[in-house]
């Protein structure tokens, strides 16, 4: 278990790694976008290859993030069930989620992209608008996110292991912050227990 363990921190690292690098490509993207709207409203100078590379950098941003979120434990959840049970039941939960769902839709998800990037590599298509980029670089950020994808989830997947088998004190690695549907779900659920706890008193 230990040497899943050490495993599991180094895609961590991999996973921390490209979080940093993603916020260099919003602020690109951001710059190219600004830059892009002056020199067409100032100069009448455009071309589609600042357009494109704004969703090439968008998409770059959403494939390679994938990880970062899980790791973040940001993906979407149901707080307001999450956060009335307990880690032990969560982390069952999210252990046969990741073997069932995530994985294998990671894997049919490259098993269909990667020829797809084969074809655009291969071919060296291009964009069908005039002075548009060549495709095959964001076409190929669809198997490598989702390979990403399921390095993350091997990773969380031994965390998991790790915190039912005893060896971890917590199943993430990183603590998030709690967001505000989270803040809200558990005063939800503060206020619903002490109406239930209020009521018998109420009887008497």
């Amino acid at each position: 278990m230990s040497v899943l363990l050490s495993l599991s921190r180094l895609i961590d690292h991999l996973s921390l790694a490209l979080g940093k690098l993603i916020m260099w490509l919003i602020f690109a993207a951001t710059a190219i976008s600004a830059g892009n709207a002056i020199m067409r409203k100032a100069f009448s100078i455009g071309s589609n290859a600042y357009l494109e590379i704004q969703w090439y950098l968008f998409a770059a941003v959403f494939m390679l993030g994938v990880g970062y979120v899980m790791l973040k434990n940001g993906h979407v959840r149901i707080d307001f069930i999450s956060s009335r049970l307990s880690k032990r039941t969560n982390a069952i939960i999210d252990a046969v989620g990741l073997v069932v769902f995530t994985i294998p839709l990671a894997m049919i998800m490259i098993s269909l992209g990667w020829p797809v990037f084969q074809n655009a590599f291969v071919s060296g298509e291009m964009s069908q608008n005039a002075g548009g980029l060549i495709r095959w670089p964001v076409i190929l950020l669809i198997p490598l996110g989702f390979g990403l994808l399921i390095l993350q989830s091997l990773s969380e997947l031994v965390k998991r292991i790790g915190f039912l088998t005893g060896h971890l004190d917590e199943p993430f690695t990183v603590e998030h912050e709690k967001s505000v549907e989270e803040q809200l779900a558990e005063e939800l659920a503060i206020e619903a227990e002490s109406r239930l706890a209020a009521k018998p008193a109420g009887n008497h």
